[in-house]
């Protein structure tokens, strides 16, 4: 249960994390940087969904949470490295 709120926890702190990189509408982007604000934005919560599948197909929870804390790190930082403001 305390993996999961850490895994919880991570996926708060990289959505909150993400709108950081909303931009200014009117204001053309490139394909990177649409990538990037999704990742940014939705990813952390794709990844959440994702392992808790995982974790119920495989019944193996704990390495699920760790895989899904490891998962929102890389998308969090694949977003900022796409979409940088």
């Amino acid at each position: 249960m305390l993996a999961w709120l850490a895994a919880g926890a991570v996926t708060v702190a990289a959505a909150l994390f993400g709108q950081t990189a909303r931009a200014p509408r009117r204001r053309r982007r490139s394909p990177a940087a649409r990538i990037g604000l999704f990742l940014s934005l939705s990813g952390p919560w794709l990844v959440l969904l994702g392992a808790v599948a995982a974790g119920a197909l495989t019944g193996r929870w704990l390495i699920a949470a760790a895989a899904e804390a490891a998962g929102v790190a890389v998308v969090a930082l694949t977003g900022l490295l796409l979409r940088p403001h």
